[in-house]
This record gives structure tokens, sequence and C-alpha cells, in this order.
């Protein structure tokens, strides 16, 4: 009998079991698209035609914002479009600006700014699981790590980093039963438990981080959220899902939960995303051995004051005012697909229409492309092999009439 040769690594097998669904989808022109002018949701594609994108995550409807566009158009003026240093040696004064009201965001905690969501799981976590922030304390044994199998791709790639610090292993977060016990097994063993989720899934649900919190409180862990994409869409000051889970500018955040959150999403001012942390004293440990920021290069100057001009628009009651337009909009959305989709009736953004089969996705999105709507099909390995979603993206900046365009084809198809 032919001996079968198992993949070599996770690479090798995610390739290995991944079929040529997207690579379809951008030769049918499903996805991939490039875009040269944008009115609102409506944008005109290279080949002249116009459609209504479901896709960005600018869920706020900030990215073009005035305030912002102003802010990041004066900076260039002002200092140019880069300043390629480390913010250890030079940065920019908005920068200092934006980690302070950042800071008020969020209840007086201590933030600081990465160039990306992926830079700050690599800043932070090493840290974190070395014991080197000063309010956060680990084990002489060590440290184990337990990864939501749900977890963004960001997290999920760095567990062969993570196990050079301490034990990693996965786990499905409707298993909490199943998590407790592991977990229970690691502080026996003399190690610090640190669990790793999102919040706002950027394909699936909502993570039920107070639960998590009770859990990791229970054996002396931590709760590691990354909330890229709950961050603005909820809370008097737009802090986010994850934040105001834990009863927000009301409540207090427990001191052994980290949030992470974007910039590049509902904050809607470009590429970036910063670390909540407890003390000063924390950050200052970040600031000295957190390897993105020493040997990384900064956020683009215009997007810096960008975000800046955002935080102001978060602590001013306009993002507050646009969260509502977000939510009357996913609410007409469900009331018109029936309430069928995935995350209907979640203060999620993000919807979506499961298919068991490849195919079915791909006619799918045929069918609303060719109603002037464009939206992102999913395969493996976002969903499970073999079956396919059509993800849509709602947002403040939609208008009643795109939203009743959209679902009218939706439900042809769904």
């Amino acid at each position: 009998m032919p001996r079968t040769t198992e993949p070599a690594n996770w690479v090798a097998a995610r390739v290995s079991k991944t079929s040529d669904a997207l690579t379809r989808a951008i030769a049918d022109d499903l996805t991939g698209h490039v875009f040269t002018a944008r009115e609102g949701k409506e944008v005109t594609l290279s080949g002249g035609d116009r459609a209504v994108e479901f896709i960005s995550c600018s869920y706020l409807g900030l990215d073009t914002h005035p305030a912002l566009v102003e802010a990041a158009a004066a900076t260039v003026r002002q200092v140019g479009v880069q300043f390629s240093s480390s913010r250890t040696r030079m940065r920019f004064e908005d920068l200092e600006t934006l980690e302070d009201m950042l800071g008020t965001v969020y209840g007086g905690r201590h933030v600081t700014c990465f160039t990306s969501v992926g830079s700050v799981h690599l800043g932070v976590l090493p840290l974190l699981g070395t014991g080197v922030l000063p309010s956060y304390p680990v084990s002489g044994d060590g440290v184990a790590f337990f990864v939501e199998r749900t977890a963004h791709a960001s997290i999920q790639v760095l567990r062969g980093v993570l196990e050079q610090i301490g034990t990693v292993a996965r786990f499905d977060f409707e298993d909490p039963d199943g998590l407790a016990e592991a977990m229970a097994g690691a502080r026996a063993a003399g190690r610090t438990p640190i669990v790793l989720v999102d919040g706002v899934g950027s394909m699936g649900g909502l993570i039920d981080v107070r639960r998590l919190s009770e859990l990791c409180a229970a054996v002396e862990g931590y709760l590691y959220v990354d909330d890229a994409h709950g961050v603005s869409i909820t809370g008097p000051r737009g802090a986010g899902f994850a934040y105001e889970e834990f009863g927000g500018a009301d409540g207090d955040l427990p001191e052994s939960v980290i949030v992470v959150g974007s910039l590049a999403k509902a904050f809607g001012a470009g590429n970036g995303g910063f670390v909540v942390l407890n003390t000063e004293e924390d950050t200052v440990k970040l600031r000295k051995f957190g390897n993105p920021l020493i040997f990384g290069g900064p956020i683009a100057l215009p997007v810096i004051s960008a975000c800046r001009a955002s935080a102001e628009l978060h602590l001013d009651g306009t993002v507050a005012r646009l969260q509502e337009d977000l939510w009357r909009n996913t609410e007409h959305f469900d009331s018109l697909t029936g309430n069928a989709l995935f995350n209907a009736g979640t203060r999620s953004p993000i919807r979506g229409a499961l298919f068991a089969a490849e195919e079915d996705a791909l006619d799918a999105a045929a069918r609303l492309r060719k109603a002037g709507v464009i939206v992102t099909p999913a395969f493996f390995p976002t969903v499970a092999k073999g079956s396919g979603l059509i993800r849509m993206a709602v947002s403040a900046a939609h208008t009643t009439e795109q939203i009743e365009l959209a679902t009218s084809e939706l439900g042809n198809v769904a």
C-alpha cells in the first residue's frame, strides 16, 4: 500500500487543505477588487462600474469624516508623511496626545500604540509571559497559554513564539468547563494561566469575556482580549465591546484583564493598534522592552493625527451618536433578513450567510455582484473545510436604500 505523507507543519497542512475557491472568486471579480474613488459606501471600481460595498470594517464611517481627513492633510503639510525612527529615539507630539486621550477613553488606564494589532501581540505577549510587566506577576514555574480556537490569525501565528516562553494549548470558548479544568491543571503544575481570545470575532460572534475573566481569576490567571472589531462600536466614549462588558465608565476593568484594540477598523484612522495596561510602570517596561517598539518604525505621521482627531470624536459624543446609526442599520438589516443570518440580533456589526458548499457561496457572491453589491466571500481556513461564508460588514454610513438593495438580493440566495 502507498504510504501517506503527513504535512510537515501547520503551514503545509493549511495549504494542502485549501481549495481554489478564493482563486476562482478573484478571477470572477467577486473579491480582490480595485477601486479608484468612493462616495460614502459606494465605490468606483477600476473597470469603471460602481458598487455598494459591505467589505470595509469602518463600522462607523469615521475613515471619511472631515475632521480626520483635515487632521491628516494638515500634518502632511506641517511635518510630512513619515519620520523614520523608532519611538524610543524620537516621536511626533500627536502620538503623546493620542495615547493620553485613549487613556481617558479607558478610564485612566495606560495606553501604548503600535503600528498594527499584530505588533501589539508580538510586543506584549512575550513580556506578559515572562513576568516583565510589574502589575502582571507570573509564577516562577512559568506560564501556560490557552488560545481560543477562533482567535484571530495574528494570535494563532505566534503559538511557536509563545512555546518558547510557556506551554500552549488551544480551547473552545463553548466548553468553559474544559478550559477551567485545563487551567486548574496548569495552576496545579505551578504555572500561571494566560487566556487569549477575541472580543468581537471577525467572522464569528461575541465572546463571553466576563465569564472567561471569572475563570481566570479563580486560578490567578490573566485574560488577554483582542477587541480589534469591538473598539468604538459601543460605550459612551467608544471604549468598545470588551471594556463595556465589565461596566465601562461606570465599572472597573479587572486588573487581570488586558484589552487590545485597533485604530484601523471602527476607530477609522488607519493602520495601528494599541494595548491598555494597568499602570505607568507597566507602560515604561513595555516601551523599553517591546520588540516592535524598539526595532520597528512608527505609525505614519498623518495617520497619527487622524487617530488623534478620531479620539477627540470619541470624547466629544460624536462616536456615541454614530453608534446609534450603526445599530439602527443592523436592526433594519436583521428585520429584512428575518433574523436568519449569523450574528443576527447581536451587538456585532458583522453579518454572515453560511453555506454548506463553497459553490453555493460563490453563486451567492456572484448574484450580489451582479446586483451591484460587493461582499467578502470566505472559505477554509476561515470557515470549515468545504463550506463557504458571505461576510457583510454593516456600517453607520450605509443608507437605508443600500441595506434594502443588499438584503433583497441576499434573500434570494441565502
